[in-house]
């Protein structure tokens, strides 16, 4: 399965224009449980420029006790009028409506906030809250400071007020020693809300200064390709909105080791702009696999995938490959690894007395030594003791477990897991349930890619996020093109362009010969998804009746499997 990867919004909100509200609180002790707010302060600033200030005594409901009011210089006569904490939060909230919330030591304040909403039965309207404590251990290096106490970081950046244990006082304090954190980070490239919520050290400045990579990128779907020095693919992605997704890489959004370790080496990135999701997705399938670039992790090896098929003899068995010829019409697949393909074979196996030796037997000389019987691991009757025609009967019966009716065979497997259960020997019943889950899944995969895969031409369409429709053509099996009509255009004629333009594929010579599997997964996955539309097909597109796609819808949330 393609994943997609998480994106940030493209740049967010520069600096400028964030209205922030620095707010701090005086209480009667540090816990929410059973202490009281006793003051509020604040300040709005945006641009660098004070729009207004907030100042109110607030009334705790309790004494304030002599260590805080020797501390803060608040005490009880001053408090005795003021407004009681549900009306002093509320102007508070109104007056910092729609800002982002600021804070020294953030955690502290904000508590104190959220409980009090709560026991006044008013909702927490979940603001954005900058902690300037975390910022400033982000930001000042390692013994830049003593400390990152509010009068330590006052006194560092020259606030033109020293913060008392008054909530205004502090808070204005703590507007300074935001504004010298903001002027620093800008000094590397941070310059929007998104980036300075999310800075981290841990992105180093060098990282930060490649942002200009992403600047002529494209606000488009897409695939983006970092190159290196001599222009080499170092990752392949895909993402809605190609610039956004880059530019994410160089901030505390990407927290993937070894993608910093790419973005060191990458001198530029190549931006593919798609017209569907699909064909972008696709796309980074097909470069993975070209170009193989070494900080992908996946779709590198495509050729890596294994099969399941009957072989071309005249007493056939069951044979694991890597690659189907077009003259093996029964065949399951493909598998991740081999350990897979054998737990499926073994499962028919399991349910079909097809030969398992492996030597090459004439009609005319059908008599062999089966070194498996004599080990006690073959159960099928040796070709010598069976006519060939009754055989192909046992044949048959296989090839229909691959791609036709596997009901019977996937009803004896379960009854015997049910027996296995019931006597207690669960570690066969789950060694059972693996090589049927093994079976079921790479059948149901080539029984619903192979009327795909034979198909010349399939014209579909799903309405796109964009408004408009998202057209795809599909020619044995492979993402041939695609397009986008906008919303409020006839369709049509960008259908008949699509297939005008169209890659030309020819029939496939096996499964996976005309698209990589995965790619031929994506086209499937693209087609089941509501909402799709089938405009036109020259083809058949049938399963088998009883077929393994049935079992595996069936069987897939009943025993875990993953689809």
């Amino acid at each position: 399965m393609v994943v997609v990867q998480d994106r940030l919004g493209e740049i967010g909100t520069p600096l400028s224009e964030v209205t922030f509200v620095v707010v701090d609180l005086e209480t009667t002790g540090g816990s929410t449980l059973d202490c009281g707010i006793t003051e509020i302060g604040a300040v709005k600033v945006r641009g660098g420029e004070v729009l207004g200030e907030l100042q109110t005594f607030v009334d705790p409901g309790e004494p304030i006790p002599a260590f805080i009011q020797s501390l803060t210089g608040i005490t009880n006569a001053m408090v005795a009028d003021a407004p009681r904490t549900g009306e002093a939060v509320t102007t508070f909230l109104e007056f910092a409506k729609g800002a982002v919330l600021v804070a020294h030591n953030a955690g502290f304040d904000i508590g104190f906030l959220k409980a009090a909403c709560s026991a006044h039965g008013m909702r927490w309207p979940g603001p954005t809250v900058l902690d300037t404590v975390r910022l400033a251990r982000q930001v000042l290096a390692r013994g830049e400071t003593p400390n990152h106490k509010l009068a330590t970081l006052a006194r560092h950046f020259g606030a033109a007020t020293q913060p008392d244990h008054r909530a205004l006082h502090d808070a204005r304090a703590t507007v300074d020693v935001l504004h010298g954190l903001i002027e620093r980070v800008g000094g590397v490239g941070v310059d929007t809300l998104e980036e300075l919520t999310s800075y981290s050290s841990r992105v180093t400045d060098a990282q930060r200064r490649k942002r200009h990579l992403a600047d002529d990128l494209p606000h488009a779907p897409g695939v983006y390709v970092f190159t290196g020095v001599g222009g080499e693919p170092l990752y392949v992605g895909t993402s809605v909105d190609i610039r956004s997704r880059v530019r994410s890489y160089f901030t505390a959004a990407e927290q993937r080791r070894r993608m910093g370790e790419m973005v060191r080496l990458a001198t530029g990135v190549t931006p593919i702009v798609c017209a569907t999701t699909l064909e972008a997705q696709v796309r980074e399938i097909r470069l993975i696999a070209t170009h193989e670039p070494r900080y992908n992790r996946r779709s590198r090896h495509p050729e890596r995938a294994w099969w399941l098929t009957l072989t071309d003899e005249a007493f056939p068995r069951l044979s694991i490959v890597r690659r189907v010829g077009p003259d093996r019409p029964a065949f399951a697949g493909p598998f991740g690894s081999r350990g897979a393909a054998e737990d499926a074979m073994a499962a028919v196996h399991d349910v079909v007395p097809l030969r398992q030796c492996l030597t090459r037997i004439s009609p005319r000389r059908p008599t062999s030594p089966c070194a498996l019987k004599d080990m006690g691991r073959c159960s099928a009757p040796c070709t010598g003791e069976v006519p060939q025609e009754e055989y192909a009967r046992t044949v048959a019966e296989a090839a229909a477990v691959l791609v036709g009716d596997s009901r019977e065979a996937v009803a004896t497997l379960r009854e015997r897991m049910g027996r296995l259960s019931a006597q207690e020997r669960f570690e066969e019943a789950a060694r059972l349930r693996d090589r049927l889950g093994s079976l079921v899944r790479a059948a149901s995969r080539s029984q619903r890619a192979a009327p795909v895969t034979a198909a010349a031409e399939i014209i579909a369409a799903r309405r796109s996020p964009r408004g408009g429709w998202d057209l795809v053509c599909l020619r044995h099996g492979r993402l041939a093109g695609s397009t986008h009509s906008p919303a409020g255009a006839d369709p049509m004629p960008y259908v008949e362009a699509l297939r005008a333009t169209a890659e030309v594929v020819p029939p496939p010579s096996g499964p996976g010969s005309s698209a990589l599997p995965e790619e031929t997964d994506l086209v499937l996955r693209w087609l089941d998804t509501e909402g799709t539309r089938l405009v036109d097909i020259d083809g058949e597109w049938t399963c088998p009746v009883g077929g393994a796609t049935g079992a595996h819808a069936e069987l897939a949330p009943a025993l875990g499997w993953a689809s």
